[in-house]
């Protein structure tokens, strides 16, 4: 009786295994660095000022009035969009580029 329990829960336990498995994704080797990488597109960065940011990028091409409570406020450059709360950048996010 003991090796038909033994051979049962070797059985249950071979069946019940997890299969391990996984996809190989093959990438072509990337030649130049992404633009939204540290070494991409020259971008403000989180807790730049509005003054700094103008400063250094210039003038935005459309300031979009505050909305919400924090304030958030968007500025769109011709790469990118910043968007700050308060007076302060909270995140800057690239433009993807357009299909001809």
């Amino acid at each position: 009786m003991k090796s038909f329990i033994s051979l049962c829960l070797t059985a249950c336990l071979a069946v019940a295994a997890p299969v391990a498995s996984a996809d190989v994704l093959l990438i072509d080797a990337i030649s130049e660095n992404p633009s939204n990488s540290e070494a991409g597109l020259q971008r403000p960065r989180t807790g730049q000022s509005m003054n700094t940011v103008r400063s250094q990028f210039g003038e935005p091409r459309q300031e979009l009035p505050w909305v919400g409570d924090p304030p958030i406020t968007r500025w769109v450059y011709d790469h990118f969009t910043v968007y700050f709360e308060h007076e302060y950048v909270i995140n800057t996010v690239v433009h993807r580029k357009t299909q001809q």
